[in-house]
């Protein structure tokens, strides 16, 4: 009898190790493993025959510098000539300039009384008095710290970006929400273009426009325009179908549907796409500084360059302050155009309120003239530069080394670089180039397709190709270390604010500031505590990418279904068992886009960091626009664009893969 049940014990486990394998076997990830292992079992002999040392092979690299350097000549030598600068680009020049310059004009006009009222008067109608005494507070921070004039020139560069940015995406989106064909050639460019750094932007303009304003809108408007565009096609795509078969049964043309139906139908998209483009037009017009954008930006640029944070910081508090009242000013017309508030019930509704608030504004204008105060007076500016500096000064002394037991920031960043990036970076290098390909091919075939994968291993040979393996495996180890820190905080705070509505209370305004501050802005706190060298860099891009993960965290575990998270506790489980084993498995697809953001965010800031001493690919983009080395900077640059798809691809699963593992 014992030998019996021992037989059928030993049975029933063999069944269920059998099953256990047979189920694993059974994974489609494992078929897709399965096949890559059998492809590279036959390939990589053959290529390690050919190649056998671990880097990039010589004979697989092709040198642009020389092309790259005779178009970049032939550009300079025929700009004042050739036919296609003087009555094309020469015009679109010299229109922006026109632009820029009488917004500008205007601004200095209305002095600081009218842009002051102006900013305040059109944040009361939109969002009431709290956002008013905001947005006039914010404008005057920007006098007192001296800035008033580069704010004026920031301000009138975004103007103008903005609107051609909103045209061009008005367009792009029409052509795509009407029209499938548009639609589906247009979604991969705009998902690139998406993940795509700031930097990235820059040399193509400067390539055609030299250093100056147009470059700089006209890099702003191809780095802003892709949000409306997308989302200007996804509201008409997405318009309800019974509302457009009524107005279509009532006999409309294709132009009065649209017009009545779609437009009205997508606000709620359109107004998001503005949102999106203005703070990504304010980002990228603070990054243009180094290509002679002028205003905040370049303040900000010239104080890092020479270690001067006070004067940086100066110049970074109204950024902050600009980006913080466009983001609310345009978040409550996107909820309130189109309808008076209902606690607005005094007799300025509509368009006499509209019409009091350009009344008021003109007379606080014309006061400022006839009082001869058109400009910031001197004597209201506060000087912070030199109490920042000297308490910079007094971290640099107490907090930057030697502090007893834990030891000061350098040191921190001298570890960090020491066991952390060295490690990685020196890794990575060193391993052969087929297995980073077989790397990436498997986590991108993994989690996507095997279109997705092989657009990952396209871009990351496209590295190689273009000489910059080194350089760009030095920038992902960046990126790694980045997104691991990221992540591990990021999930952990937003669990926790998951969990408990006054800790996601007190961190939403944190959250609410820090998605809204450029990137450049990130760099002043970390030169004053850790000054240069890749650790800072791979610090600035921490904080910024940890306020999109935390948010994307905390919304998916609360989008989890109570109902079985109480089933799960009638059955007896912990809290720890419920948030393991339903909230997490559930939130998965939050997750993975938490992921996403990390990555393309830390990728962003990680670049910008050669301008602090990251090194790697941002260093050769700066050093390409300081030196004019547009060679050396287009292919980094194109290194950045290549990187930035392989990362999107690797972590970004496909529609159809997320829903068959959901």
């Amino acid at each position: 009898m014992a030998s019996a049940t021992s037989a059928t014990s030993a049975t029933a486990s063999t069944s269920v190790r059998g099953t256990g394998l047979g189920a694993l076997l059974r994974h489609r990830a494992v078929h897709k493993l399965l096949l890559l292992a059998l492809a590279a079992a036959i390939t990589v002999p053959i290529v390690n025959a050919k190649w056998a040392s671990g880097a990039w092979p010589d004979a697989l690299t092709v040198d642009l510098s020389e092309p790259l350097g005779r178009a970049s000549d032939w550009i300079i030598d025929n700009r004042d000539s050739h036919p296609l600068f003087l009555y094309f680009f020469g015009h679109v020049s010299n229109a922006v300039v026109l632009a820029v310059r009488g917004v500008y004009l205007l601004l200095l006009a209305a002095g600081w009384a009218g842009v002051t009222a102006a900013a305040g008067l059109i944040a009361w109608r939109v969002a009431g008095v709290r956002l008013a005494v905001t947005a006039a507070a914010a404008f005057g921070v920007c006098g007192l710290l001296g800035m008033w004039v580069p704010t004026m020139q920031t301000l009138a560069l975004m103007t103008v970006a903005v609107l051609a940015s909103v045209v061009l995406g008005l367009l792009l989106g029409l052509a795509g929400g009407l029209n499938d064909r548009v639609f589906r050639m247009m979604r991969p460019v705009l998902d690139t273009m998406q993940v795509l750094p700031a930097f990235a932007y820059l040399l193509p303009v400067v390539l055609v426009f030299g250093i100056g304003v147009p470059a700089a809108v006209l890099a702003t408007v191809v780095y802003a325009a892709p949000p409306m565009a997308r989302l200007t096609a996804l509201g008409l795509r997405g318009a309800d179908g019974g509302v457009m078969e009524a107005v279509a049964s009532l006999g409309a043309t294709a132009r009065q549907r649209l017009l009545s139906a779609r437009l009205p139908l997508a606000r709620k998209e359109l107004l998001l796409g503005l949102n999106q483009t203005i703070m990504m037009a304010l980002s990228m017009a603070v990054i243009a500084s180094v290509i002679g954008a002028g205003g905040l930006g370049d303040r900000v640029y010239q104080a890092l360059a020479s270690v001067d944070v006070g004067q940086a910081l100066a110049a970074g508090i109204p950024i902050v302050l600009l980006a913080v009242v466009l983001d609310r000013v345009t978040g409550a017309a996107g909820e309130r155009l189109g309808a008076d508030r209902p606690e607005d019930t005094s007799p300025l509704r509509g368009r006499r309120g509209w019409s009091v608030a350009a009344a008021a504004t003109l007379a606080a204008a014309l006061a400022a003239r006839f009082a001869g105060r058109l400009e910031w007076p001197t004597g209201w500016v506060v000087a912070i530069a030199e109490p920042v500096n000297t308490a910079k000064d007094w971290m640099v002394d107490h907090l930057y080394t030697g502090v007893p037991v834990v030891g000061g920031t350098a040191d921190w960043a001298a570890h960090f670089t020491t066991y952390v990036l060295d490690p990685l970076r020196d890794g990575l290098q060193g391993l052969p180039w087929w297995s980073v390909l077989l790397i990436v091919a498997a986590l991108a075939w993994v989690i996507g397709t095997w279109q997705t994968a092989l657009t990952a291993v396209l871009a990351m040979a496209a590295i190689g190709v273009l000489g910059v393996w080194n350089d760009s495996l030095d920038t992902l180890s960046q990126v790694i270390a980045g997104v691991a820190v990221t992540l591990v905080l990021g999930f952990a705070i937003g669990v926790a604010a998951s969990r408990s509505k006054r800790l996601e209370s007190v961190l939403r305004p944190g959250l609410d500031v820090f998605q809204t501050m450029p990137q450049f802005v990130y760099l002043i706190p970390v030169v004053a505590l850790f000054g240069v060298g890749r650790a800072p860099a791979v610090a600035a891009a921490v904080v910024y990418a940890l306020p999109a993960v935390v948010r994307i965290t905390t919304q998916g575990l609360r989008q989890v279904s109570p109902g079985a998270m109480e089933s799960a506790k009638s059955l007896g489980a912990t809290d720890w068992q419920v948030l393991r084993q339903v909230q997490l498995p559930l939130a998965r697809p939050a997750l993975l886009l938490a992921v996403n953001q990390g990555v393309v965010l830390v990728l962003a800031v990680v670049v910008i960091g050669g301008l602090v001493g990251g090194g790697a690919l941002g260093y050769s983009v700066v050093f390409g626009l300081a030196q004019g080395d547009l060679a050396t900077g287009l292919v980094a640059g194109a290194a950045i664009v290549c990187l930035g798809l392989m990362l999107d691809r690797v972590t970004q699963p496909t529609e159809r893969r997320a829903k068959k593992g959901a």
